[in-house]
């Protein structure tokens, strides 16, 4: 188990690197440009590359997003929760970052066609990307600290293996009936900061549209939170801003206290 989480973390900063910093490093350094605003939207429609680029992208994201759901998908995960037992959710993972690496190489950008926004004119050129690197970062920091408050070891299936190792079950079993409700319901809880990562760029290219017009439906259609989730969310806020405000001394007192009890 232990060897997958490289493979995990590699296919991470390669998806990093591809949504976000790839596209703004490109504007800030003015490479050639990955669009050709002189090209009428006619003529770029009609471009036999163009539409072979689009075809491919389009089976690549259908590729990831058939992984993706079908072996979260009840009877299949069932049926392969009997087969790999608490290898499981290291699989999905597995094929998760396969997936990923594939679409990530396979891509295919449309050069030959405008974009449906660009900012190209000084001295917004140079400033507009730098803010959407700053904000990309600042996502991206938000949602890695937002997996690691998630159980990011439960996430990758590496905690799955250590507890069955310990006879100690599933580990989402010793979670709170409405953590285990949120979990079912918001499995990934990072679309507002993906969907700023997908749509604030500099410039936005057909292919472009594509991945985060794609991503983001499929994220939207993803989750079913209801008002019993954001109820166990509120309360937990509320719980954690109360720890917060007490003073050190009597939190501290408090917890020592009830240890003693608990023993």
């Amino acid at each position: 188990t232990g060897k997958q989480c490289p493979h995990v973390s590699i296919s991470g900063a390669d998806f990093i690197r591809f949504v976000s910093f790839r596209t703004i490093y490109h504007n800030i350094t003015g490479e050639t440009p990955f669009c050709q605003d002189t090209i009428p939207w006619s003529v770029a429609l009609s471009d036999g590359s163009v539409l072979r680029s689009l075809i491919v992208d389009l089976c690549l994201l259908a590729l990831f997003i058939t992984q993706h759901s079908l072996l979260a998908w009840s009877p299949v995960k069932q049926a392969l929760q009997s087969v790999l037992g608490p290898l499981n959710r290291t699989a999905y993972c597995f094929t998760t970052a396969l997936a990923l690496q594939v679409l990530i190489r396979l891509w295919q950008p449309v050069t030959n066609a405008p974009c449906l926004w660009s900012v190209r004119d000084p001295p917004w050129s140079v400033w507009f990307p730098l803010l959407c690197f700053i904000l990309h970062f600042l996502c991206w920091a938000i949602i890695c600290s937002i997996l690691m408050i998630f159980d990011y070891p439960e996430l990758l299936g590496i905690k799955q293996v250590y507890y069955d190792c310990l006879s100690l079950g599933d580990p989402l079993l010793h979670k709170p009936s409405g953590a285990r409700r949120l979990l079912s319901h918001y499995r990934h809880p990072v679309c507002v900061e993906l969907a700023v990562v997908l749509w604030l760029l500099p410039s936005l290219s057909l292919d472009r549209l594509l991945l985060a017009g794609t991503l983001s439906a499929y994220l939207a259609a993803a989750h079913s939170l209801d008002k019993h989730d954001l109820a166990y969310v509120c309360g937990q806020m509320s719980s954690r801003m109360q720890i917060f405000a007490e003073p050190h001394g009597s939190g501290a007192a408090e917890h020592e206290d009830g240890n003693y009890k608990e023993k």
